[in-house]
Order: C-alpha cells, then sequence, then structure tokens
C-alpha cells in the first residue's frame, strides 16, 4: 500500500475541521505544482503519507473556534515528519494526545531519513521541549486545546544530498517565494476559519510570516513570538519552560491553557 491509498480516507461532512482539512490539502494541491532545486534533494509532505494521523490530531482537536494559534515553521525530521503532527515528538502525539493512524512512507526518500512514523525511536528535542511543557500545565489535552490550536506554516520537509535538514530559509530566493506565497495563502484561510484573535510564532521565522502574509491580506490579527524550544539556540538550553511560562504569562495567554 503506498501513501495514496491513506489519503482516499477523505473528508467528511462540514464540519469546521473538515474546512481545515479541505483548507491543507488545496495547500498541497499547490505545493505539488512547485519544483525545487539544490540544495534540495528530497522533500517528504506528511500531508501526505502521514495524513492518517494528522487528519485525527485536526478532528480530535480542532472542532471549534481558537482564541490562539500557536504556528511553527516546517516538519522537523523526528516531529512532523514522522507523526503528521506540529512539532510532534512521537511518545508525546502517542501517549499524551493519543493521535492514531498508519504512516506510510514518501516516495523518494533520503536512507539517512527513513520514516518510521509512531515507531520512530529517535526524538525530537523541539516537539519534546514544546509539547511537554503543555503536558505539565494543562492537566489534559483538552484544556489546551480548548482555547488553543499548533499549526506549521509550511507542511514540507526539504533534506540535502547529505541527509541535512534544510529549512524555507535556506532555499534559493525565487523558489522560497513561490513557496511562502502558497503557504502565506493557505494560513490565511485557516486563521479566518479559526477566528484566530491572536497568533504566536514559535521562533523568529513563523512570527515574522504571519505577520507579513496577514498584513498583505489585510486581516487585523495580533501577531506575537515565542523563543523556538531548538536544542540549536543556546538560550533554549538553559530553561524553556520558564522563558515560555514568562512570554505567555505577559501575553496573557497562560490562564487560557491552564483553565477550560
Amino acid at each position: 500500500m503506498n501513501s495514496s491509498d491513506g489519503l482516499m480516507n477523505f473528508l467528511k461532512g462540514d464540519s469546521l475541521a473538515e474546512k481545515f482539512l479541505h483548507i491543507e490539502r488545496e495547500q498541497t494541491v499547490r505545493l505539488k505544482e512547485l519544483t525545487f532545486l539544490d540544495p534540495v534533494q528530497y522533500v517528504y509532505n506528511p500531508l501526505d503519507y502521514a495524513w492518517e494521523p494528522h487528519q485525527d490530531y485536526v478532528r480530535k482537536y480542532c472542532q471549534s473556534q481558537k482564541d490562539v494559534l500557536f504556528l511553527g515553521m516546517n516538519p522537523g525530521p523526528f516531529g512532523m515528519a514522522q507523526t503528521g503532527v506540529p512539532f510532534g515528538e512521537v511518545k508525546l502525539v502517542r501517549d499524551w494526545l493519543q493521535v492514531r493512524g498508519e504512516v506510510f512512507r514518501p516516495a523518494c526518500e533520503h536512507p539517512k531519513r527513513p520514516i518510521r512514523g509512531l515507531e520512530c525511536p529517535q526524538t525530537e528535542v523541539s516537539g519534546a521541549r514544546f509539547w511537554g511543557f503543555f503536558r505539565s500545565v494543562c492537566a489534559e489535552p483538552k484544556v489546551f486545546f480548548h482555547h488553543c490550536f499548533v499549526h506549521n506554516h509550511c507542511p514540507l520537509l526539504f533534506i540535502s544530498q547529505s541527509g541535512r535538514n534544510l529549512t524555507p530559509a535556506d532555499l534559493p530566493a525565487a523558489q522560497r517565494e513561490q513557496l511562502m506565497q502558497v503557504c502565506d495563502d493557505a494560513l490565511c484561510e485557516a486563521i479566518k476559519l479559526l477566528g484566530v484573535a491572536m497568533v504566536i510564532g514559535v521562533g523568529r521565522f513563523a512570527e515574522q510570516r504571519a505577520r507579513k502574509a496577514l498584513s498583505a491580506a489585510g486581516i487585523p490579527v495580533r501577531v506575537e513570538g515565542v523563543m523556538h524550544p531548538s536544542p540549536r539556540n543556546p538560550q533554549a538550553n538553559k530553561g524553556w519552560n520558564a522563558i515560555i511560562s514568562a512570554k505567555l504569562e505577559e501575553l496573557g495567554v497562560m490562564s487560557l491553557v491552564t483553565n477550560c
């Protein structure tokens, strides 16, 4: 069975979750029209091969409009690339979020970056920090998702010939702008659908991109940012939980994720 078979479990009805998934499917159609050149050698789209757990995540936790949208940049190789969930560190996705679904394989897979889905043994530190923090302050996932949702600006993972993870910022300018336009359009549609009052970019790139996309579309939504939990960030390694807790208190968001 290949990944396209997994897409046959398509959209059901006209709920908010199904409308959200429809925006993502339209985004995927547009992304397939793009061509990526050096340094990109492999492109993984978990909204294709990991569609089953992704739609399980959306259907479980995106059933109503949200006050706050946490926005990531794009999948990590051991996070959303494996699970279909933004910042989707395997153990937290499987055991705390209780997301289920079969994960297939990308059509073209780098030997150093195999997709093992919810059985992937590696830990994505950024995802472990992100969801681990909210697990520590929320009694259960429904408390977090009552007011908030988590989404990525770009659903694609880019990999070089050596197996290095490439971010959208690493792409040549012309390719990057085409990609960003497709993702900006989908982001604006998602934000309008969810009725979001505040977008919180996780990391500077996501914050700046949300600000630019919403400004260009004339959508008056507040955009803020929090430090990315990446282990590449020395400051995050000194105590990311305390940093994000203080920032969310400042933004008035902590009360939303600790009280249903």
